[in-house]
């Protein structure tokens, strides 16, 4: 695959680089399609790098986010993490991109500059995921919880017990309940679960929460990964039936602590949502927002009106 090698070899000398964009973890989730990446060398030195995802639709190819892959984008060497190299190498990066007929990424929050993209006739719209900084300690965490928050979790802390050996066929089960409770289409197949799980536990990178009564009833499981910068909370999911009782607010503290005490990362990312009504239960655990690029550029008129016509203009 194009560049795969080269890009390797990049993500081995930038300790840094974001879960998603990790090789072992585009080789699980991009399916569908084939992933390589633009690699730009500065003299001897490996200095940027850009993974990207290829699609096919029909007489069209594009460049898109693959499924369970929250941020891709830009990334640079240690070494060079300054604007004037920023400019230069990005723009490198964005003339290596494969002949598509449209590219559409979202950036990692730690990507700040996307002018070069905007030189080069890319679009662009922030969004905004939420995250908690754990470096002023859990109590300083705690205290920015709203009050009903902290109320619900000591009912639920009675009731309620966390287990950590959850198999990923069971979190599976209990992940799509919501969807068949409003009668949703499965987002995802059991076997590209298992697979992206299987990615995630070879590189030490997921744990498994979940919640349950003293009927051994699971209320509620929540799937935590990271990487070396922050973890992220992942995916979640409640049975309907038992979701009153405080079990999701629950999960949420217990993968808050765990970050904290066990991973001993600075940062705890909610991995967004821009739907008001989840937006809000973010903003009562304290969490921050972290504004992060979409970026976007059609090639071809016609793939344009049909990605309009797909997403509704969405």
């Amino acid at each position: 695959m194009p560049n795969q090698t080269l890009y390797q070899q990049f993500c081995q000398q930038v300790p840094d680089l974001p879960v998603f964009a990790q090789p072992w973890y585009l080789d699980a989730v991009c399916e569908g399609g084939e992933w390589g990446a633009a690699v730009v060398q500065h003299g001897e030195q490996l200095a940027a790098a850009m993974p990207w995802f290829l699609k096919r639709k029909g007489p069209f190819r594009y460049l898109a986010m693959p499924y369970f892959c929250k941020h891709l984008g830009p990334f640079l060497h240690p070494d060079f993490r300054e604007l004037k190299f920023e400019h230069k190498f990005y723009e490198q990066l964005i003339g290596q991109l494969p002949a598509v007929h449209a590219v559409k990424q979202e950036f990692h929050p730690s990507v700040s500059n996307w002018l070069p993209f905007y030189w080069q006739g890319y679009r662009q719209t922030t969004r905004y995921t939420y995250q908690l900084n754990l470096q002023d300690g859990l109590d300083a965490v705690y205290k920015g919880f709203n009050r009903n928050v902290r109320r619900n979790l000591k009912k639920a802390g009675k009731e309620l017990s966390i287990r950590r050996d959850m198999a990923p066929e069971d979190f599976y089960r209990i992940n799509l309940l919501p969807f068949e409770r409003q009668g949703l289409p499965r987002p995802h197949s059991l076997e590209f679960f298992l697979r992206h799980d299987a990615a995630l536990s070879q590189n030490n990178s997921r744990m498994i929460f979940c919640a349950e009564d003293g009927q051994g009833r699971i209320h509620s499981a929540a799937y935590l990964i990271w990487d070396g910068r922050a973890s992220y909370y992942h995916l979640s999911g409640d049975d309907p039936e038992l979701r009153d009782s405080g079990a999701g607010l629950l999960l949420i503290w217990e993968a808050i602590c765990y970050t904290h005490d066990v991973l001993k990362l600075p940062v705890f990312d909610f991995e967004g949502s821009m739907m008001p009504n989840i937006e809000a239960i973010r903003r009562q655990f304290g969490a921050r927002q972290a504004p992060y690029f979409r970026v976007w550029k059609y090639h071809s008129k016609a793939y344009q009106a049909l990605d309009w016509f797909l997403n509704r203009g969405g």
